[in-house]
């Protein structure tokens, strides 16, 4: 495994415990309102009421349909919303602007959709499991605990540090609530031609490819190949500043890439497998967005 993946540990340990477990101080519930963080006038927490969740489709259809082109004839999309079968199940992690004069669900300025193993039962898979062989990694560890991430979205004016930082401290408060062992899910470049991103696909590929443990590949019909160009051409830091942040992100937290990308014509992108065990998650990390990170509160 490559340096850039940080910290390699065992999902469980010798006591037998999964990685959260060993962290007890880290299960703090919400408080009372429910908020799981805070940063100024903006917070974060679970949608709770279907007015919410009709809130984040309909950013959701902005982001994704009216900003970056996605193309839909579902009934949701006639009345600009992004919504699919997968959103009844789903819990939504949404971050609201409490400064905004308005109704609660009005505030809503991002949002990440987040769906765990015993939910996707319910659903009758993953979403991301449309692209890729999640299946080989679920039913390859039936004692872990699952979370999709996906559907990820910030109103452009709201595109900074704070508002990330403050997504991924409702991300990690979740996990400690349902003991969640790995994270996983589909993350995008924008386009539909994988060699316009040969740069950062390569990359990924020679130097952040999952083992064989916890591969996760394209399936057959979508398979696109990642690695376009030889490690020797490639320059890291030219690379790195080619990726989305998100995708940034995650390779900082720890995570590891699937094998092959898919174009997803629908959303005109390109996705790739992300998939983050939270024992592979640095120490540093834990701490800054654990629950005794009182910035965020």
């Amino acid at each position: 495994m490559s340096a850039l993946l940080g910290i390699s540990r065992q999902i469980i340990n010798d006591a037998g415990m999964s990685s959260i477990e060993a962290h007890p101080a880290l299960f703090t519930a919400p408080d009372s309102t429910g908020v799981l963080g805070r940063l100024g006038s903006l917070e974060v927490r679970l949608a709770q009421t279907a007015a919410e969740i009709t809130a984040a489709q309909e950013l959701r259809f902005k982001i994704f349909f009216d900003g970056h082109g996605a193309k839909s004839e579902s009934a949701a999309a006639l009345e600009e919303r992004d919504a699919d079968r997968f959103d009844a199940t789903c819990d939504h992690l949404l971050v609201y602007d409490t400064a905004i004069a308005a109704p609660e669900h009005k505030q809503i300025v991002g949002t990440y959709r987040l769906m765990r193993g015993e939910k996707a039962r319910d659903a009758h898979g993953f979403y991301s499991a449309g692209e890729y062989d999640v299946e080989r990694l679920t039913l390859a560890k039936p004692d872990l605990n699952f979370l999709e991430l996906g559907r990820s979205c910030v109103k452009p004016e709201y595109r900074s540090k704070r508002t990330m930082e403050l997504l991924w401290q409702g991300i990690w408060a979740y996990c400690r609530r349902y003991r969640i062992d790995v994270m996983f899910g589909c993350a995008s470049f924008m386009g539909t031609i994988p060699a316009a991103h040969a740069l950062a696909l390569s990359f990924l590929h020679h130097n952040c490819r999952a083992n064989a443990e916890w591969d996760v590949r394209a399936l057959p019909q979508h398979y696109q190949p990642m690695d376009l160009m030889p490690l020797e051409a490639i320059n890291p830091k030219v690379a790195l500043f080619s990726m989305p942040p998100l995708i940034k992100g995650y390779i900082r937290l720890g995570a590891m890439i699937g094998d092959g990308a898919v174009v997803d014509h629908a959303f005109g992108t390109t996705d790739v497998f992300i998939i983050l065990p939270v024992s592979h998650i640095s120490t540093r990390y834990i701490t800054y967005y654990g629950a005794e990170a009182d910035r965020f509160m």
